[in-house]
């Protein structure tokens, strides 16, 4: 290659790096204005453990999250507890979140890509505002479309491919940001928010069930934790139907609710005024008084739960019982007694709510007393008798049977 040549692609090879570096420096000047850079985060200064109060609004719905005593409480579902992992995860991808790609786009521009001001139209967007412990508003972010990445074949998601960032802009910052978090959990929906943890009833020794109309109310009962049912006050006759008591072992085991209702809503409201009442004892000695009410138009029960302890506080040593034995077993029960108080203060704390839970939740409790019994019906037939008549004879050994020819 000749020298003059060589020269010449030198030249426009440096022209393009300078071009390429301009470019990319004016970019970074720009956000540079604003505080923020590719690359960076995109609110470098968010005081996430200062937040006390997220809003997040949608074109027609409000859920404000609230932080009351050190803890996080959903205010449109009456100070209900908020899941503390779903607070701290949003709060701290917000801290973490950094700009992919950046674009200038006027608010005359933000429906098209889905973020205009929530109650601007159907392309408005979804509208996060942070507010520290005095109500100051320390930073506010609407979540626009999200970004699509195409698949090379067949998806669940069609064609579109499958969501891997969002657009979104900062309010004050006059660029539009897409960031690599699709924020698909993030809703205005109050129950989406609530600490769903619940009771949960191991052990279970016995369950009694009360209906309104009393023929359709049953106790069951059993010896030990994986033994058979026994009903209770069984009348002549009555007899269980073991496949049809099995669903009770897990009774209320790891139940889920949906929503909460108000806590001053009425009892005629709920059906609470007239509830089918269960009482779930266990060999662990915690009692379980559950009302089911009325259920809803989306086919909810009404629920509400009472918890108490039952069981031994202090461990009843054997005579016999060595010195080392016993400083072994009382630190166990130690143990084990701070546990159950545990478990018994958090459930016991679901007492003042009234839950909307599935049907098949409380299922097993709604069934009446003939579901569990044998329906089987036992008719009494004599066995067939195959004996030949002719040898049938009395105490004399005549036979009894009349001959024609004598």
């Amino acid at each position: 290659m000749k020298r003059k040549q060589l020269s010449l692609l030198l030249g426009l090879g440096f022209l393009i790096g300078g071009l390429g570096w301009y470019m990319a420096s004016r970019n970074r000047a720009t956000y540079g204005e604003s505080g923020q850079a590719l690359g960076g985060k995109l609110l470098p200064e968010f005081p996430m453990n200062d937040i006390a109060r997220i809003t997040i609004q949608e074109e027609t719905n409000t859920v404000q999250l609230v932080k009351d005593e050190g803890v996080w409480r959903v205010q449109e579902r009456h100070g209900y507890p908020a899941d503390y992992s779903d607070v701290s995860a949003l709060l701290r991808k917000i801290w973490e979140l950094k700009i992919v790609q950046s674009e200038e786009i006027g608010p005359s521009q933000w429906p098209r890509l889905q973020m205009a001001d929530p109650g601007q139209g159907t392309n408005s967007g979804t509208r996060l505002e942070f507010k520290d412990g005095s109500g100051k508003a320390v930073g506010t972010i609407v979540l626009g479309k999200k970004h699509m990445r195409q698949s090379p074949g067949p998806s669940q998601f069609g064609n579109e491919g499958w969501p891997d960032g969002r657009y979104l802009r900062v309010d004050g910052v006059p660029r539009v940001a897409l960031v690599s978090d699709a924020f698909s959990e993030v809703e205005a929906k109050a129950d989406r928010f609530l600490d769903k943890d619940f009771i949960k009833v191991e052990k279970l020794r016995s369950i009694s069930v009360t209906h309104t109309n009393l023929t359709n109310s049953w106790a069951l009962t059993r010896e030990t934790e994986t033994g058979p049912w026994t009903l209770v006050a069984a009348a002549e006759g009555e007899k269980l139907d073991n496949s049809k008591t099995s669903s009770l072992n897990y009774a209320l085991s790891n139940p889920l609710f949906d929503d909460v209702a108000s806590p001053d809503a009425s009892t005629e409201t709920t059906g609470l005024d007239q509830p089918v009442v269960a009482r779930l004892e266990t060999f662990e000695g915690f009692n379980y008084d559950v009302k089911i009410g009325r259920q809803t138009a989306d086919e909810k029960y009404h629920v509400s739960v009472q918890v108490e302890g039952a069981y031994a506080r202090e461990r009843t040593a054997p005579a016999d019982e060595t010195a080392e034995d016993k400083e072994r077993l009382d630190r166990e029960f130690k143990e084990t007694l701070a546990k159950l108080d545990e478990k018994l203060t958090r459930e016991q704390s679901k007492g003042r709510w009234i839950y909307l839970v599935s049907k098949w939740t409380v299922d097993s409790l709604l069934k009446t007393r003939a579901d569990f019994l044998d329906t089987k019906s036992e008719t009494e037939t004599s066995a067939p008798d195959d004996s030949d008549p002719s040898e049938v004879e009395d105490s004399n050994g005549d036979s009894l049977v009349p001959t024609l020819f004598e």
